[in-house]
């Protein structure tokens, strides 16, 4: 994938069709907010025959958890398994075709492999997939009213700063059923969750 260089200033909204218009829309709001923030920033890595963003790759630099020391011993009872940190991650945003109708919703996916076929660092946080063939994808519990990608790549955000997690076993339910284990045997109780973001 490579990086798109465009300006969502450069589209007059009058002058697209429904769907593009948000699209644009989306493009601008995500723009805005990502400017103001010194800990993300985002490329365009595919757009549609009008020009329009369908895919981003969004950089988180934040120190966050991607591990923990030996996961191959993880939840054994009496087993600690402090946690290992990375400051960048890199997750993917793909809009489907029919995006924003309810069946098709933007899909949060963090990378766990570089271009090489290379191990990256990915999120361990119960609300992303950590273990399987789904590593990386992000449950990120939309509220009733669709809030848009500012506010979803906002609200991934403090999953990463731990502000945000959902660890218990009842709806909406976490992604990573293991991480989740891990958060309340051994995360909350020993403060590892709690680690300072300066």
């Amino acid at each position: 994938m490579g990086n798109i260089t465009a300006n969502w200033e450069n589209f007059i909204p009058g002058e697209l069709s429904g769907k593009n218009r948000r699209l644009l829309n989306e493009w601008k709001q995500l723009d805005m907010h990502i400017k103001h923030d010194d800990k993300i920033d985002y490329q365009i890595t595919k757009c549609n025959q009008q020009g329009l963003p369908t895919e981003y790759l969004i950089t988180y630099h934040i120190l966050s958890i991607c591990g923990v020391k030996e996961v191959e011993k993880l939840n054994i009872s009496g087993k600690l398994n402090p946690p290992l940190f990375a400051k960048q991650f890199f997750m993917h945003i793909f809009l489907p075709e029919n995006y924003p109708c309810i069946d098709a919703k933007a899909e949060f996916k963090f990378l766990t492999h570089d271009n090489a076929g290379n191990d990256i660092p990915h999120p361990w946080h119960p609300n992303i997939r950590y273990f399987g063939e789904f590593a990386g994808r992000v449950c990120i519990n939309f509220p009733d009213t669709y809030a848009g990608l500012a506010w979803s790549v906002e609200r991934v955000k403090h999953y990463l700063s731990y502000d945000l997690y959902h660890a218990i076993q009842e709806p909406p339910y976490p992604e990573d059923f293991k991480v989740a284990e891990w958060v309340i045997k051994q995360g909350e109780p020993n403060n590892w969750i709690y680690f300072d973001q300066a």
